[in-house]
């Protein structure tokens, strides 16, 4: 199995060699400047480069993570993650996107250790997981109550209307875009905040992104302002 992996791996390297995305490599030998660096959970549905119909090098600064954090802790102080600060101070990078996903695993551990205790035994992720919980319980203290029953397992949406889970993978994309704002770094950039949905949980087709915050502002009016009566149905919120 894992030599036929392999085997598929170069295969698909040929076809990228054999494509106009790699011709367009030339142009980016002595540099990049990405207008636009986005943040995402670490999952194989979810690809950065698929949402955004990316089919050519140096638009797309990616930087992925259990539960799409921004922020690392150095020397016991919190400061903005080396993959999203590099494109904003050396990259002229101007945008920074921070995209949740329907049925985050990483969130969905999260709430299972807020109400248990319970980490994951993985040092890694315990550790990732672990960074999650107090916005977790802040997202629980946010929702009024409205998280006390068991969906841990649950990754969509039931009749009674939005998932636990859901509703805070979008909270915590707000606590992203919170904590990216107060760097330095992040200081002179647009933060857009999004939900990459295919569990139906905002009402349209799957694969379409959901945007809930821009600079913090979260007024639905205000947001489909922003984007115009083209894409005002892409403005939305489980909270």
């Amino acid at each position: 199995m894992s030599r036929d992996l392999l085997i598929e791996l170069l295969d698909r390297n040929d076809e990228h060699v054999a494509s106009a995305a790699a011709a367009d490599l030339d142009a980016q030998r002595d540099g990049q400047q990405p207008p636009v660096v986005s943040v995402c959970c670490s999952d194989s549905r979810v690809s950065q480069e698929g949402m955004w119909a990316v089919d050519r090098p140096g638009y797309l600064f990616t930087a992925g993570n259990i539960g799409n954090r921004v922020s690392d802790r150095v020397d016991g102080e919190r400061v903005l993650d080396g993959s999203v600060a590099y494109p904003l101070a050396h990259t002229n990078t101007d945008v920074l996107v921070v995209v949740g996903h329907t049925g985050c695993g990483a969130v969905g551990a999260a709430l299972s250790a807020a109400r248990t205790g319970e980490l994951p035994a993985e040092p890694g992720i315990r550790a990732d997981v672990e960074d999650l919980v107090p916005i977790v319980e802040a997202g629980l203290d946010a929702l009024d109550g409205d998280g006390d029953s068991d969906e841990t397992a649950d990754e969509g949406d039931g009749e009674d209307g939005p998932s636990v889970r859901n509703r805070l993978v979008e909270y915590n994309v707000h606590e992203q875009v919170a904590i990216a704002r107060e760097t330095e770094e992040a200081a002179d950039a647009e933060v857009y905040g999004f939900v990459y949905d295919f569990h139906g949980a905002y009402g349209g087709p799957d694969g379409a992104v959901y945007l809930v915050n821009v600079d913090g502002e979260r007024d639905l009016d205000t947001l489909r302002d922003r984007v115009g009566s083209e894409h005002a149905n892409r403005v939305a919120t489980l909270l």
